[in-house]
């Protein structure tokens, strides 16, 4: 019995890599573009943005 692996692009250098048990460093193409986005993970050069919210805690009680 023939199964189609499933293909898809390293995160990291855009190459053909296939998905599944047999690839150890899914969903990487390599052990190299696996270290490259530890490395960028490491040295926070990814980072979540986040919008800037006044603390109700922080405000004064509002004038009666």
């Amino acid at each position: 019995m023939s199964r189609d692996r499933l293909k898809v692009s390293c995160p990291q250098c855009g190459g053909e890599t296939v998905w599944s048990a047999d690839n150890r460093f899914r969903p990487f193409c390599c052990e190299r573009c696996k270290m490259i986005d530890l490395g960028a993970w490491a040295s926070e050069s990814y980072r979540v943005p986040v919008q800037e919210t006044a603390d109700p805690v922080d405000e004064p009680p509002p004038a009666e």
